[in-house]
């Protein structure tokens, strides 16, 4: 399929920006920087709009996830927008009964454990009408954006068959990882049902005019290679499938996922992003010395004296270079105590590099 003549990448506007031309390998002239969660958190205009809206609802609000998005491209001057969005969105969209809690995170009405509830759960689906909120919330951040490239955003389906397991958030997701071994089966069908979600999910966001799409594995980092390559990459690889043939570029991103990272690019990522646990030089090696690549700097130096962060920025950056194509990011998510004018500072530094 291509791209509506509408689209950004159609149209010209984003095709010749640093994100989209380092995503393809390239060398621009100015290397480009945004931020894992960056569309509010730190930011106090994030907090007076979301006022006390709840996060899911602030998601699918089309006028406040778009105000949210386009916030931090005003204040640090950042290369690229991140649809404001969660990992779960798709899974209330598809009927599924899940809140986020304030200080817990996405919290499920009920666990889904067993071949009878996996069955009862594949047989709610993600019609265009459901997804009309994102799509509308998406073309109003691409028209304010002008030039600079939106990136969707879903969460993989490990990540989200792991909620959906477990019942909310766990720390070393003992039942989803004893499902996946005890009924391969039933585990085959949750994560072929998450797949079909999130990826229409992502597919939305690309159709309504996002440059680029992320996939966001929060828990592989808990899964051995094997575990990872025979029980998860096929799901993944049926999620990125929903956005291939619109010839956009897609990242891979997951926490803790060092040992994963070449596994993680062949589910069909062309950019494989790192975290802060491995240096980009050795991320690199790993890829083959062929991948673009995305992060690195660490969250926690936000709020380190300025020289040290500028140091490690500076590293970051000389280690990123042994890659054919580099998108400066955070190893993770931006912390919500993290002074803005450190990332607007921070932003300068790459630029001038």
């Amino acid at each position: 399929m291509v791209l509506p003549l509408t689209h950004p990448l159609s149209d010209g506007r984003t095709t010749h920006s640093s994100l989209v031309r380092a995503y393809s390998g390239q060398r621009p002239e100015r290397l480009p920087v945004w931020f894992m969660r960056q569309a509010g958190r730190s930011l106090p205009e994030y907090k007076a709009a979301r006022g006390g809206t709840a996060m899911l609802d602030a998601c699918l609000t089309p006028e406040l996830a778009s105000e949210i998005t386009l916030q931090p491209v005003r204040r640090h001057g950042v290369d690229a927008a991140i649809f404001f969005s969660d990992i779960v969105v798709p899974l209330r969209l598809a009927g599924v009964d899940v809140e986020i809690k304030p200080g817990v995170g996405p919290v499920m009405g009920a666990a889904i454990r067993t071949a009878d509830d996996v069955a009862r759960l594949r047989e709610l689906t993600l019609t265009p009408a459901d997804l009309e909120p994102v799509s509308q919330g998406v073309a109003l951040t691409v028209e304010a954006l002008g030039s600079t490239p939106l990136i969707g955003f879903a969460g993989a389906p490990f990540t989200l068959a792991a909620y959906l397991v477990e019942g909310g958030p766990s720390r070393d997701h003992l039942a989803a990882r004893t499902l996946m071994h005890a009924d391969p089966e039933t585990w085959r069908a949750l994560t072929e049902w998450a797949a079909d979600v999130t990826g229409a999910f992502l597919r939305a966001q690309v159709l309504a005019g996002a440059s680029a799409a992320q996939l966001f594995d929060s828990w592989a980092g808990s899964l051995s290679l094997g575990d990872y390559t025979q029980h998860v990459a096929p799901a993944s690889t049926r999620a990125l499938s929903q956005v291939k043939d619109l010839d956009v570029r897609t990242v891979h991103f997951g926490t803790g996922t060092g040992e994963l990272l070449a596994a993680m690019r062949d589910v069909g990522a062309d950019v494989v992003g790192v975290d802060y646990r491995i240096p980009l030089d050795e991320a690199s090696r790993r890829l083959g010395g062929h991948t673009p690549i995305q992060g690195n700097i660490d969250p926690a130096l936000l709020a380190a004296p300025w020289p040290v962060l500028e140091a490690h920025a500076r590293d970051v950056v000389a280690r990123g270079a042994s890659a054919p194509g580099h998108v400066v990011n955070l190893g993770h998510g931006v912390p919500p105590t993290t002074d803005p004018d450190v990332l607007t500072r921070l932003v300068g530094l790459i630029h001038s590099l």
